[in-house]
């Protein structure tokens, strides 16, 4: 019996995953919000707003009907906004069956609970089996059959093993990891400092100035992963130093293109306004703010972005605040384990 799919969300990355899957033969139930976008992608076979330029293909099947697209589906796929997630949770939760898999695809953190995608999961659907994929990837080039490399996570092997081989093409590798945190804490605070390094290239600072922000904010996501129970290894991997550089350096991202317009001087609101879809790296500054002051944890390139975004602080002034820290070493580690001798 062939495997089945409903991906809900008809942003890009939805409909991106759609296509991959399509192209390999899968049967897909794509959901979007409204009828009037339902009956105009099934009419144009395209998602216009979000994927320009991409022919679906006909085993696409386009629906606004919630409850008979997750019917007896192996995957049920979230491709939808993270503050979205709970609300959409709770609307199929009492229709799920208990087999059915949910996969995450949003890279976020809830901003009121400061609770991960995972969480939010457990707590209205206990009985779940869930895995996130995330990594290094541009709905725009994967919808194109650009070869992209990702990772699935998941508490169970077994799931993580029957995503990864649901989703794994040619074009498409997908590698598992069992550290659900770190994959789900990578994919998320790596649009904070993306959205850092679109505003030094607003500022018009150059390639140096946005090594070191993607150097020391992986440094800073790794150090908060830990005290939330990662893995550190994680970080070195796709959904950590992996997204980050694709997330950084690429004008597909949207986080990027906001922080250059704030960097130019536009506000937060013209910026998001000016991308014309959601950033969700906005959220999570804040997210990751808070979750710092709870875990304690020093993420001063973290700060400084939450600052220009929520306290109107000046960005060039910022700059300075990171420049002008106190002294430190590198890797304190290194420090600590060579002190005798160095």
């Amino acid at each position: 019996m062939d495997k089945t799919i409903s991906i809900l969300g008809g942003g890009s990355w939805g409909t991106a995953l759609a296509v991959l899957l399509a192209k390999k033969g899968t049967h897909v139930d794509l959901w979007v919000r409204n009828k009037d976008k339902e009956i105009d992608i099934n009419r144009t076979r395209e998602n216009i707003k979000y994927l320009p330029g991409i022919v679906l293909p006909n085993n696409i099947n386009i629906t606004s009907d919630i409850e008979k697209t997750i019917y007896n589906k192996d995957i049920i796929l979230l491709a939808i906004p993270t503050h979205g997630i709970r609300d959409t949770l709770k609307l199929i939760k009492d229709k799920l069956k208990r087999n059915q898999i949910i996969v995450n695809v949003a890279k976020g953190i809830e901003i009121e609970s400061l609770k991960r995608i995972s969480d939010v999961v457990s707590e209205i659907i206990p009985s779940s089996r869930y895995a996130i994929l995330s990594g290094p990837s541009h709905a725009e080039e994967v919808a194109k059959d650009i070869p992209t490399a990702v990772v699935v996570a998941s508490k169970s092997k077994e799931v993580a093993e029957y995503v990864q081989e649901f989703f794994m093409t040619p074009k498409f590798r997908v590698y598992t990891n069992p550290d659900v945190i770190g994959v789900e804490l990578g994919g998320s605070l790596k649009n904070v400092i993306a959205l850092g390094a679109g505003i030094s290239d607003g500022l018009g600072y150059g390639d140096n100035t946005k090594a070191a922000l993607m150097n020391r904010g992986i440094i800073e996501i790794a150090r908060l992963g830990e005290k939330m129970g990662a893995n550190e290894m994680t970080f070195a991997g796709l959904s950590g130093i992996g997204d980050l550089i694709v997330t950084c350096t690429s004008m597909h991202s949207r986080n990027r293109r906001a922080g250059i317009k704030i960097g130019e001087g536009y506000s937060m609101e013209e910026a998001v306004k000016s991308v014309g879809m959601v950033v969700e790296g906005i959220k999570t500054s804040k997210s990751a703010y808070k979750l710092a002051e709870q875990f304690n944890v020093e993420m001063p390139i973290i700060e400084e972005i939450y600052g220009v975004l929520y306290e109107n602080k000046d960005v060039k002034n910022s700059v300075i605040n990171l420049m002008l820290r106190d002294k430190t070493h590198e890797i304190e580690d290194i420090v600590e384990n060579e002190i005798s001798t160095w």
